[in-house]
């Protein structure tokens, strides 16, 4: 079902793209990686011109990249890596580009794109767009939940094959065999008095009715702050999450 759903996204993109060719040149475009159908659907929405398929498996080339950047008619194109891993190769990419101006928001989690993307203005020229990207995903704390494929020692905690982890920005802040505990411990590491928004974004193993029961949890733990739930879709991560 998955595979027969990103091919339809794929054809989908594919005939914009081509439509979008005989277009004039617009001014800014946006490239993203995407780990989820419904995170590709979230970045589509906020106008992201071409997605790359990504993830923890299967990190996009450069030379993905650079193919992205041919299907984008614009002159100045942001590219939004969302994981630690793609910046260099989207960096490698824009060294090779030479018609077109290539701006790398170097985001390392979805959330940190889409908080790039919701703070662009049209109106504004390059330069200003970068630096306020810039400046909003440093006010973004991130949160992946996903399990130990294997036993190991990690920033001080034991942890076994098949343990549930709350993966932070700058390491491992929980552990434990329950998705919604280990994800409610590492919120409480993530959450200060600044915070106003808790944004969710469950994965392809959580179903909407416990990502309802959890969200209902954390807006009882979390009486003053918007909690926004969303179907990323994403494998592997159970919860993809942001505190801002």
């Amino acid at each position: 079902k998955l595979i027969k759903e990103a091919s339809r996204i794929a054809k989908e993109q594919k005939k914009a793209v081509e439509e979008k060719k005989d277009e004039p040149r617009k001014e800014m475009g946006f490239i993203s990686v995407s780990i989820g159908n419904g995170v590709g659907e979230i970045f589509r929405e906020l106008g992201v011109d071409y997605l790359i398929e990504g993830g923890q498996t299967m990190n996009p080339s450069t030379d993905d990249m650079l193919k992205a950047i041919d299907q984008v008619n614009a002159e100045t194109i942001f590219i939004l890596p969302n994981n630690k891993n793609i910046i260099l190769a989207a960096n490698q990419a824009k060294d090779l580009v030479e018609d077109k101006e290539i701006i790398v928001i170097p985001t390392k989690t979805v959330p940190q794109g889409i908080t790039a993307i919701i703070n662009f203005v049209p109106d504004a020229d390059a330069k200003s767009n970068e630096e306020t990207m810039l400046d909003e995903i440093k006010n973004v704390k991130t949160g992946q939940v996903t399990y130990a494929v294997r036993d190991t020692h990690i920033d001080d905690k034991e942890i076994h094959q098949g343990d549930i982890m709350g993966i932070g920005d700058a390491g491992i802040l929980s552990v434990g065999q329950d998705i919604a505990e280990t994800t409610l411990e590492m919120l409480e590491q993530l959450v200060d008095d600044d915070s106003e928004l808790i944004s969710l974004y469950y994965g392809q193993d959580v179903t909407e009715e416990e990502a309802d029961a959890f969200t209902q949890e954390v807006e009882k733990l979390y009486p003053d702050i918007d909690v926004d739930v969303h179907c990323g879709g994403q494998p592997i991560y159970y919860y993809v999450l942001a505190v801002e």
